[in-house]
């Protein structure tokens, strides 16, 4: 009987050798994919049930793999894009000039980010509207000398002495933000220097416009300069505020922001978000005692300029008292 038992096997597997191809259908999480298998190029296996399930699992791995390949290689090519797209290590801003379409999709492969300084953040001015003025960064408290410190791994881009700015470091990451540095007092490193998050910079000060020692800190994408709080929590816990981001124009517009203070954070993980929230609303005011377009503009965290425009108004025009005006948000 065993004899019997040994040249059946042997014939299973004969008949299996002889097969060049088998196909194999499997329905995966997302997707339903027809593999064909060329048996010659495994371990031949006899015909059972549960060899075929071995070897569905089997295929199943190597096209998981297979993606995660893909994925890896598409993920080097962006890098490899960001990295060396418009490198220019004279220029402070490359982009200048140059459209970029909204909404902008961030992508973040960490959670946390590095502080830029080794003592507590306590932010003096926000990005937005200062002294009739775009403030496009947040401004940090710090002394001079203080280290400040990469938020996330990347490139130096540039490193110089930039009007307004004074001494200033630009790092390039591998998702296509740059952070920048200013007010320093010294630099500790040089262009094309690869540093990791966390790593020394240079030291804070107050060179350039500065009217004491702090960090002026911006972030930008593709030349686009956005508001680091919509991307960052600057509280202890150093969070970013998600892996991925939309950005919409409102988060790029220094005028729809007050340097005074925090607007209201609402980030939009997926594209449909990030369109919905771009459909405008319009929305009737009725002036009352003590109001002045200032005021109503860091009400609805709209531009000054955009109000006089939609109600045919200018910045000087009187305001009465009952009158009613239109807000565009």
């Amino acid at each position: 009987m065993q004899k019997n038992y040994l040249r059946e096997q042997s014939e299973r597997q004969i008949r299996v050798k002889q097969i060049p191809v088998i196909t194999l259908t499997f329905v995966g999480k997302y997707m339903k994919t027809r593999v064909l298998l060329v048996l010659l190029s495994i371990v031949a296996l006899p015909v059972c049930s549960q060899n075929i399930g071995s070897l569905e699992a089997y295929v199943k791995n190597l096209i998981t793999q297979k993606q995660a390949i893909k994925f890896q290689l598409k993920k080097d090519s962006l890098q490899s894009v960001y990295m060396s797209e418009k490198w220019d290590t004279l220029q402070f801003n490359p982009y200048k000039n140059e459209p970029q379409q909204f909404p902008l999709h961030i992508t973040f492969e960490d959670a946390n980010y590095a502080s830029p300084m080794g003592i507590k953040k306590v932010i003096t001015s926000r990005y937005g509207w200062r002294n009739r003025r775009a403030h496009k960064g947040i401004d940090i408290d710090l002394v001079t000398g203080d280290d400040v410190y990469a938020m996330l791994e990347g490139k130096v881009r540039y490193v110089g002495y930039h009007a307004g700015h004074g001494k200033t470091v630009v790092v390039r990451h591998n998702n296509g933000l740059e952070t920048v540095y200013t007010h320093l007092s010294k630099y500790l490193v040089a262009v094309n220097d690869v540093v990791s998050k966390g790593q020394v910079l240079g030291l804070g000060g107050r060179t350039g416009n500065a009217r004491g020692s702090h960090l002026h800190l911006e972030v930008s994408y593709r030349g686009v300069f956005i508001n680091p709080e919509y991307l960052f929590d600057f509280s202890e816990e150093n969070n970013i505020r998600n892996h991925h981001i939309w950005v919409t124009k409102n988060w790029t517009r220094p005028s729809f922001h007050s340097s005074r203070r925090q607007s209201e954070i609402i980030v939009y993980e997926t594209i449909d978000e990030a369109l919905a929230s771009q459909i405008k609303q319009r929305e009737v005011y009725t002036i009352k005692r003590g109001d002045t377009l200032s005021k109503i503009a860091n009400t609805y965290s709209v531009p000054i300029s955009q109000i006089c425009k939609v109600n045919g108004i200018k910045k000087s025009s009187v305001l009465r008292i009952g009158q009613k005006i239109t807000v565009i948000k």
